[in-house]
């Protein structure tokens, strides 16, 4: 079981990281707040957990011990696995959640692309009085530059991370066209994303 990956960023996605250790390259799906506070070179230490199946092996990351355990415990409610579990974590954050499930909030978590009412309901039964154990979140939040390609890269490669998180093509197409309309001069790819993720999250 890989829990722990201390290397070098070799590429950034939207929705996850190429590091780098030991001469091996491993890919690593993270959340838009990670990837988006990254740089290529960039030296990285995450708390990781491998999810195994019996056609892949998928490396999950994340900025401290207390998101990756978060991670962990949303996929042990019946219908949310490692990738759902990540979406959640991608639109909320550990506190966001904690109040959504304390305030019994279901609009907050039905903002998840794959969570409906019955999905939501579950969510607050079982993990009521379970998350006030966690510490207080930490991360990083460096800003990202435009990636090469321009405007159009931007566009693309926050597109890609928002399918790979849930949502349709089409509608991801459509909020991040209607987001750049928002901007005066040309966000990167982590302020685009942020501002969509918050657009879309507005529209449910």
């Amino acid at each position: 079981m890989i829990t722990y990956l201390s290397g070098t960023v070799a590429s950034v996605r939207p929705d996850s990281l190429t590091v780098v250790t030991a001469g091996v390259g491993r890919r690593v799906f993270a959340t838009p707040a990670l990837t988006s506070g990254v740089r290529h070179g960039q030296d990285i230490e995450l708390h990781t957990v491998l999810v195994v199946r019996e056609d892949s092996l998928t490396l999950f990351g994340f900025g401290d011990a207390e998101e990756r355990d978060l991670f962990e415990t949303l996929q042990t409610i019946s219908g949310i696995g490692p990738r759902l579990a990540l979406a959640v974590l991608s639109v909320l954050s550990p506190d966001e959640l904690r109040q959504a499930i304390a305030d019994e909030d279901q609009a907050a978590l039905t903002k998840v692309p794959g969570i409906g009412k019955k999905v939501a309901a579950r969510l607050m039964l079982e993990l009521a009085g379970k998350l006030t154990s966690f510490p207080q979140p930490t991360g990083t939040e460096a800003a990202s530059g435009p990636p090469a390609g321009g405007a159009d890269a931007v566009s693309e490669q926050v597109v890609e991370g928002l399918v790979n998180l849930g949502w349709r093509q089409a509608q991801a197409e459509k909020a991040v066209a209607d987001t750049r309309a928002e901007f005066d001069t040309e966000p990167t790819t982590s302020e685009l994303l942020k501002a969509t993720l918050k657009l879309i999250g507005g529209r449910v």
